[in-house]
């Protein structure tokens, strides 16, 4: 009764010590990023219409910022549907159970058992002698030590590890963080398909552009054709002229297949976006539509945002987490171990009598574990853990330097694709009038039908490239987007099982 009485003492104890965790404790990192965007890249984004500053940024659903209704309808679309999306969901919810299996150590395992075996001992063992003698033995009552015998047996046991050092909470943290970073990693999943619909949906109405241009083109091209069939019928001109001309509708008509190749390939990357078949979604996007234009005003915030938004970093930073507390679950495992066990039940080697009193058995106690010697092993691990500490630490700064960088990059795309853009759009405004002049200088025979192929031609390269640009400046604004890391906040896309 005595060493029951002490039982609770010791719990008591063991629970005192277990307010102490063990290794390093967590302490979030502070990112190291300049006060400021460079001014270069400031002045880069604000060529053109589309001018970017560094007040705070508005990137909640920062596709509605583009104007068009069936661009925001694909990217909320893409949320219910996309496979890579509803897999990181699956993710999360792995490694919340996860969590939870961890956490199951904070208590008591306890389980029961029933059994029956049949066993038969050496009679050439001193536990055998008895059996030998044929179960005679003074004061023993005949027929109690026969063999073989069998034994029935029903029990309860139970075992509780005291989380003296902190071991199991150290495992716990580590699998809270293990969580926070699939949560992060859904959000970026989030923010990359977006970012994808957006892309694939730009490009496709900057192909559908670009065929519209070539179709204006052919069709002035043939009237340049017939005009020219025109003047060689009547002799004012040579065959020579006649060959030009249909050369170079064949040439416009060569570049239509790929165009149509192109937006072909677009539509099947939205469908496979949206989890649908290829060309799925061929009769909704048939139809051409203008390229999505660019916000005239664009507030990017400061470079700190990013490490508060962007979901690499935070995931970088919740890994980091994990490994930390990782290095406590190793340092944890250098010290004893306390773990309160008990079992009982009743045996019998006789069914009838196995619920009878003299048929109890029971064990209760503490039990300390001391490691002494394995080699080294427990300590090489400690070090295992310490480096993957540093190293994660080292992905979370790669993490924050290759966010600055791209949102850098993506500034100066986005202020020269501008910039590119206002400049093709006088140089085509200067080929359209070029080539009104050259056809009423051949018309009225002052000028070869050279001039008037020179003047279509560089108004259809100028007028594609300008279709080329506009579609690159939207791209590079999604890129911009996407760099700055925004759009998961309302959880607008995977909704609440990954917030």
């Amino acid at each position: 009764m005595k060493a029951a009485g002490r039982i609770p003492v010791a719990a008591l104890l063991a629970g005192a010590l277990a307010a102490c965790a063990v290794g390093p404790n967590f302490v979030p990192p502070k990112p190291q990023v300049p006060a400021q965007w460079s001014p270069t890249a400031l002045a880069s984004g604000a060529r053109g219409a589309g001018q970017a500053s560094p007040q705070p940024a508005e990137l909640d659903h920062w596709w509605a910022s583009f104007h068009d209704p069936a661009l925001t309808a694909l990217v909320e679309r893409s949320a219910s549907a996309n496979l890579d999306l509803r897999e990181s969901v699956l993710r999360i919810e792995e490694a919340r159970a996860q969590r939870a299996v961890s956490a199951a150590a904070f208590w008591p395992s306890i389980s029961a058992n029933a059994g029956y075996t049949r066993q038969r001992l050496s009679e050439n063992t001193p536990n055998g002698v008895i059996f030998a003698a044929g179960g005679h033995i003074p004061g023993v009552p005949p027929g109690l030590f026969v063999n073989p015998y069998g034994q029935y047996q029903l029990g309860l046991s139970a075992a509780w590890e005291i989380d003296l050092f902190g071991r199991v909470r150290r495992s716990v943290e580590a699998a809270e963080a293990d969580t926070a970073a699939a949560v992060e990693n859904a959000h970026g999943v989030e923010l990359s398909l977006a970012s994808e619909v957006a892309q694939a949906y730009i490009d496709l109405r900057g192909a559908q552009l670009r065929r519209a241009i070539l179709r204006d083109s052919l069709a002035t091209e043939r009237d340049v054709l017939a005009l020219t069939r025109q003047r060689w019928n009547a002799g004012q001109t040579s065959d020579l002229d006649v060959q030009n001309a249909a050369a170079e509708v064949s040439a416009s008509e060569a570049q239509l297949p790929l165009i149509e190749r192109q937006i072909t390939q677009d539509i099947n990357q939205l469908s496979a976006l949206m989890a649908r078949e290829p060309d799925a979604l061929r009769d909704e996007l048939s139809a051409a539509r203008p390229v999505p234009p660019v916000p005239p005003r664009l507030p990017i915030g400061l470079p700190a945002d990013l490490a508060r938004r962007r979901p690499d970093i935070r995931q970088a930073e919740a890994s980091l987490h994990a490994a930390t507390a990782r290095v406590g679950v190793a340092v944890a495992d250098l010290f004893p171990r306390l773990t309160l066990s008990a079992a009982g039940g009743v045996q019998s080697t006789m069914l009838s009598q196995l619920i009878a009193a003299a048929s109890r058995f029971g064990s209760i106690g503490p039990a300390i574990e001391l490691p002494i010697f394995e080699g080294g092993a427990r300590r090489a691990t400690v070090r295992l853990q310490d480096v993957r500490a540093q190293e994660a630490g080292i992905e979370y700064a790669r993490a924050v330097l290759n966010a600055l960088q791209e949102v850098e990059n993506a500034l100066a795309a986005y202020g020269a694709d501008q910039a590119r853009r206002s400049s093709l759009a006088a140089a085509v405004q200067a080929s359209s009038n070029a080539l009104t002049l050259a056809r009423q200088r051949y018309e009225s025979g002052i000028t070869s039908f050279v001039e008037v192929l020179d003047a279509e031609r560089t108004l259809q390269q100028n007028q594609l490239a300008l279709a080329e640009a506009t579609t690159a400046v939207s791209t590079d604004l999604v890129a911009l987007y996407r760099a700055l890391g925004g759009g998961w906040e309302s959880g607008a896309l995977s909704g609440s099982a990954a917030h």
